[in-house]
């Protein structure tokens, strides 16, 4: 069966309950968020942070977000992945789904490198199994060797991304959300990171991304979304072109990271 994302008349909403009710932090709040500023019921402030969405997203698809900061793109992708769920409207989601939105949420920072691979496996879905015939693989991912047996708060900044980079990575799933392309480590690691994302954006059946880069989105994407205030303003195919400017047509070839 093949992955499909379908929303019909989505919206969600923020209530904010503390001092809220004057008229210069309502308009404050309204270019900051970018979303709609109304009441509920109760008569407190809400952020209507997606209004009536409906799209359909089918396998082999690769669609891009746009828009300015505050314009949903990211509570979009965080409703997908189920963070948000929406007050009104139905979504229905077919197939195994990857969040990339941020690889670090979810480490533990009193367990070791070993546990928390195990521990972020099981947060993903996957099985005691599964996770046990990636462990070996991720760890030589990360590079991080005997470091994998400590604590991770005695990790550095980079170390900390190199294990939530491999460990987020190493999930297969058909529908693949991504806030940016990731860009980690130095330069050694970015190129195999960069390899990595390659392999798993090109495997998934269906990929959201979101990106202020209209290069990226050219690049990667075979439709384009435009979010303005919680709301679609468009949504258009994309002809995805090569290095040398040739159109592909075919939406399963290899996918480039940005440069």
């Amino acid at each position: 069966m093949e992955a499909q994302v379908s929303a019909q008349s989505v919206t969600v909403e923020f209530p904010i309950y503390e001092n809220s009710n004057r008229s210069f932090k309502k308009r404050v709040l309204n270019f900051t968020t970018g979303g709609y500023i109304g009441q509920d019921a109760g008569k407190f402030p809400i952020v209507r942070a997606l209004d009536n969405l409906s799209f359909n997203f089918q396998h082999g698809e690769r669609v891009g977000l746009v828009g300015h900061n505050g314009s949903g793109k990211t509570t979009l992708l965080r409703m997908l992945s189920g963070v948000y769920a929406p007050i009104r409207g139905e979504l229905r989601i077919r197939g195994k789904i990857a969040s990339l939105l941020e690889v670090s949420t979810g480490v533990d920072p009193d367990a070791t490198g070993f546990e928390n691979i195990y521990l972020r496996g099981i947060m993903s879905g996957m099985k005691p199994a599964e996770i046990r015939a990636k462990t070996n693989e991720i760890a030589e991912f990360t590079e991080l060797g005997d470091y994998l047996n400590l604590p991770v708060r005695t990790y550095s900044s980079g170390m900390l991304v190199r294990l939530s980079f491999a460990i987020s990575t190493h999930v297969e799933a058909d529908i693949l959300l991504m806030d940016e392309w990731l860009s980690v480590g130095d330069a050694d690691f970015k190129s195999k990171a960069a390899a990595r994302l390659e392999t798993l954006v090109d495997s998934a059946s269906i990929l959201v991304i979101a990106s202020h880069d209209p290069k990226l989105i050219e690049r990667i994407c075979t439709r384009r979304v435009h979010l303005e205030h919680g709301r679609i303003l468009s949504d258009e195919p994309l002809e995805r072109r090569n290095d040398a400017g040739n159109i592909r047509q075919n939406a399963d070839t290899l996918i480039k990271p940005a440069a």
